[in-house]
């Protein structure tokens, strides 16, 4: 079997993450999200089991929180926040969404599926023939209103790969791009950019990254064993930006940014209406943006 390249090994631990959000009592939990078990494979699955002993759940957040404090709490927000911008979407009457390195994201299949919407879901290589493996095991077949394609956002062309799996450019679309951007180069940023940018008017599209300042040094944000393992050592993560670049980077491939996220807007919408106390990692933001009717096409 071929190994899996570094980038591709991290879609499973936001899910693990998720999965153990289920144990839970469903009034704490900052979203539901059912099928996020049943997408690890079984060594991972007896993790997040033995995460119903709380000491052990402990030790999992400890350990996470060890690589970057609040990288726990961070990587749930950042989960809810795009279930509320999906669900957004669907309540506003998209019914097309594009998952840019999905990894092991469920959304297709507990949000957009059954609103009769469609979905298509792109990622490494490895990565989505591991997801179509984990799917038909799951449900007997690939859910329906879905579309699995490979791209590497680095070599391939996203506006052919998403013309060959279906997608309507004349149609409003939801472009889901969680977590990837930090995996790739800046001219892989650039070009996956432009390979939406013929997105219809009315088209939204929601973007993390991770800050620049951090990335190269300049400030730790409690994250410095972090960026000891992703920057120096494995050498994955990439790509940065400041907060005040985003608006400028989108824009210039006709997106309007409106909301950008992290730690302050979290813990106002999600955590203290739970009353959890929880840290959240400063080193990751959210952005919204979305296609005016006068955006260039």
């Amino acid at each position: 079997m071929t190994a899996r390249p570094p980038a591709a090994q991290t879609a499973f631990g936001p899910m693990v993450i998720a999965a153990c959000e289920q144990l839970l009592p469903a009034h704490q939990r900052l979203f539901d999200d059912p099928d996020a078990v049943r997408m690890l494979p079984p060594g991972q699955r007896l993790i997040v089991g033995a995460c119903r002993w709380k000491p052990v759940h402990r030790l999992l957040v400890r350990a996470t929180d060890s690589k970057a404090q609040g990288l726990w709490a961070g990587m749930l927000c950042r989960k809810r926040y795009a279930d509320d911008k999906v669900r957004d979407a669907l309540h506003d009457g998209i019914k097309q969404f594009v998952f840019l390195g999905a990894g092991l994201d469920t959304r297709p299949y507990r949000l957009v599926a059954p609103t009769g919407a469609r979905s298509i879901e792109t990622d490494l290589p490895a990565n989505i023939a591991y997801k179509r493996r984990r799917l038909t095991e799951a449900y007997g077949r690939l859910p329906a209103g879905t579309t699995l394609t490979a791209v590497d956002l680095e070599t391939d062309d996203l506006t052919d790969a998403l013309t060959a799996a279906g997608f309507d450019w004349n149609e409003p679309a939801m472009v889901v791009w969680e977590a990837v951007t930090q995996y790739l180069t800046e001219d892989a940023v650039h070009r996956t950019l432009a390979g939406i940018t013929r997105a219809a008017p009315g088209s939204r599209l929601i973007v993390t990254y991770l800050r620049r300042d951090f990335l190269d040094g300049t400030r730790d944000y409690g994250a410095a064993p972090a960026r000891q393992e992703f920057v120096t050592k494995r050498q994955v993560w990439h790509f940065g930006l400041l907060p005040e670049e985003t608006a400028a980077l989108l824009g210039g491939y006709g997106w309007t940014e409106h909301e950008q996220v992290g730690p302050a807007e979290y813990a106002e919408r999600y955590l203290r209406p739970l009353g959890r106390d929880l840290a959240v990692s400063p080193i990751e933001r959210f952005v919204y943006a979305d296609r005016s009717t006068d955006a260039p096409t």
